[in-house]
């Protein structure tokens, strides 16, 4: 995937819409409206900071459903995508959690999305949902059957879980890229904010670089000011949330001040 083209930059920070509890889920407060203006809000607060794109994330609905969600769930999160596609002039991604890589896809096309993240590309993992099993050979025929423009970024060893199996990193990686057809890769910490391991981080963009040099290579979670600058020298691009966050906390709503404090200081 070439960045310049889907991101308009070849170093990409993209900042994430975390929606709030969507109806069904224990937190949903009733109020619809409220979660479009929310999304809304903070998809203009990531554009004026400066990112160059945004993610748009089911993030609220804990417990998550572990590989399909309800299509009442697609259906609110294909609104919502799509009206934050129309309140900015950024590329729009679509995550689908825990792991419905179906369901991303299929709302981001039909909401005018350009990308979506899959936690579980290929192989299996364990989780707080049980044990995820990646569906590459699902979602890129769905793409294709779609006729959809959309990239796929595929995590590698994703947060909040562990790979089952003792294959080495660098085969995941190569299979991520190499038989899930990946577009892009993304690499984190253990959990939601948790920085990633440059050891972690070293060996995913040696891979790459051997195995799929054109492939980007995100870093997923713990992107602060004080990283953003070391990261990009090693990652292509950052997936930023909980620094851009009022008092950096993930629930909150989007801090344009520290927007650009992260966008600013990967830039220098």
């Amino acid at each position: 995937m070439e960045l310049e083209s889907r991101f308009g930059t070849a170093s990409p920070v993209v900042g994430m819409v975390h929606l709030p509890p969507l109806p069904g889920a224990p937190g949903f407060d009733g109020d619809r409206a409220a979660l479009r203006e929310r999304a809304i809000a903070d998809a203009r607060a990531l554009e004026a900071g400066g990112v160059d794109a945004v993610l748009v994330e089911n993030f609220g609905d804990a417990p998550f459903y572990p590989d399909e969600v309800p299509t009442h769930t697609v259906a609110d999160v294909s609104v919502l995508a799509r009206a934050v596609v129309e309140a900015v002039d950024i590329p729009v991604g679509v995550n689908v959690l825990r792991n419905d890589a179906d369901a991303a896809l299929s709302a981001a096309a039909a909401a005018g999305g350009e990308f979506v993240r899959v936690n579980v590309h290929v192989g299996s993992s364990v989780t707080d949902q049980g044990v995820l099993e990646g569906r590459a050979f699902e979602t890129m025929r769905r793409r294709e059957r779609l006729d959809a423009d959309v990239a796929v970024l595929a995590d590698v060893d994703v947060k909040h879980a562990a790979p089952l199996g003792g294959r080495p990193l660098a085969e995941r990686v190569a299979d991520v890229v190499e038989r899930g057809l990946a577009d892009g890769v993304v690499v984190s910490g253990s959990g939601t904010g948790r920085p990633t391991d440059d050891e972690t981080l070293a060996t995913v963009r040696e891979t790459l670089d051997a195995v799929a040099p054109e492939t980007p290579l995100f870093v997923g979670s713990g992107v602060t000011s004080e990283t953003v600058a070391a990261t990009l020298d090693v990652a292509d691009g950052v997936i930023v949330g909980t620094a851009l966050k009022e008092g950096a906390e993930t629930t909150n709503r989007v801090d344009p001040d520290r927007v650009r404090e992260v966008v600013g200081s990967g830039t220098d």
